[in-house]
């Protein structure tokens, strides 16, 4: 058995319980010792403080093992060390370059130079 097998286990299990823990919680606070009626089992305090406090914990453990699981997790090769990407084979993609714009000239611009013809035509009617 693989050791991330035997963190998968670990997870399955941690996970169960703190649903136990947290379905039993109530969120008014009567909790666990609503449940149990008149028999009291250290108070209505304790019963609280060892619910959240086992919430705590499993949570801390759930973490722990998840990030444990992920250190020996090798992408299911059996060879330790193998990677699944051969980087050998990759090569760096060339860098595109913004094509060069060729120099235009610039013309002065010219204005019109009024002729005859663009006289207006009020002059001939004072004739």
């Amino acid at each position: 058995m693989s050791t991330f097998t035997i963190f998968l286990v670990l997870i399955t299990i941690v996970c169960f319980l703190l649903i136990v823990v947290i379905m039993v919680q109530n969120p008014k606070g009567g909790g666990l010792s609503s449940t149990l009626g008149s028999a009291q089992m250290g108070g209505v305090q304790k019963t609280t403080d060892f619910l959240d406090k086992s919430t705590w914990y499993l949570a801390g453990a759930l973490i722990v093992l998840i990030l444990m699981s992920s250190l020996s997790f090798n992408g299911g090769n059996s060879e330790t060390g193998s990677k699944i990407i051969d980087e050998s084979t990759i090569t760096a993609p060339a860098i595109p370059t913004a094509p060069q714009a060729a120099p235009t000239e610039t013309k002065p611009t010219e204005t019109p130079v009024a002729t005859d013809a663009a006289k207006p035509a009020t002059e001939e009617v004072k004739k």
